[in-house]
């Protein structure tokens, strides 16, 4: 079910006018009903993690106003199909689900009776079906596993690695390898450091690059390092504050002194250079 969603909302089973409680007591079930300490069917850890994510952003209010303004937007490729919850790549939150549940259920599974979140008169009669419906399957799909193949069978089966080795190797046989890095990359030769000459930003390239790049064409190559650099920088500063930012929201929501201290020493160092870039460039 979790998989077959299309948008968070779904996936913790609330309206889109639901409230913090709601969200909360929704977020509750789910994660003891999917964590990987009781849950060992198949595909119940993706599902912990989609519903932590789920719960992170629409438990944030700027990122679930953005999320309603533009989250629906990406539910659909071209083809028309509904897109799976993981492509929400824009909206994944920058706490883990383990944390989530830690600051729910104090760093443990909790013991007892953890359907006290759950309806129980409705439940009390599935879970022991549904687990033993679950152990038969695993027990049937190990047994499958073990089962000796013949090499025709075991052909088929590795026919698409092949392929996608294949493709690998002649994609990087023709791919021509870019001037510069912005990292120190041994793998395709950038190991010689420079630096720009407008906004000293440093960048790597090979041991040829002098010959390569000279006068205008040099001051047109530094100017794109500059631009992916600032670009770089940028996200880097907006993943910082979004991390702040959920971490003094969960604090805030719970009541919690470590989320808050936490957030309070996060530093935002790519923020800061992004400021000295910015003073530099005004200043040149």
């Amino acid at each position: 079910r979790i998989k077959r969603c299309r948008d968070y909302y779904e996936i913790l089973g609330v309206g889109r006018d639901a409230g913090e409680e709601e969200l909360k007591r929704a977020y509750r079930r789910l994660a003891l009903k999917f964590h990987p300490d009781k849950n060992r069917a198949p595909g119940a850890t993706e599902a912990f993690k989609a519903i932590g994510n789920a719960f992170a952003v629409l438990s944030n209010p700027e990122k679930r106003r953005r999320y309603d303004e533009f989250g629906s937007e990406q539910e659909h490729v071209s083809t028309g199909q509904p897109r799976h919850y993981s492509y929400y790549t824009e909206f994944e939150a920058d706490i883990t689900p383990e944390e989530i549940f830690n600051v729910f259920f104090g760093g443990h599974f909790p013991t007892g009776n953890i359907h006290m979140f759950s309806n129980v008169a409705r439940d009390a009669h599935y879970y022991p079906r549904r687990h033993r419906a679950e152990r038969a399957w695993t027990q049937e799909q190990e047994e499958e596993e073990h089962r000796p193949q013949n090499s025709y069978s075991a052909f088929l089966q590795l026919m698409p690695v092949f392929i996608i080795i294949v493709v690998s190797v002649l994609t990087q046989l023709m791919a021509t390898n870019p001037p510069y890095s912005l990292f120190y990359k041994s793998s395709i030769g950038h190991v010689v450091s420079r630096e720009t000459e407008n906004l000293q930003v440093p960048y790597y390239v090979d041991k040829n690059f002098e010959k390569n790049y000279q006068g205008a064409e040099l001051q047109e190559l530094e100017k794109t390092v500059e631009k992916d650099y600032i670009d770089y920088i940028q996200t880097s500063c907006w993943k910082e504050k979004q991390q702040k930012s959920d971490l003094s929201n969960l604090a805030k929501l719970y009541r919690d002194e470590r989320l808050k201290q936490k957030a309070e020493s996060l530093k935002l160092e790519h923020c800061e250079k992004l400021s000295s870039l910015i003073g530099m460039h005004k200043g040149g």
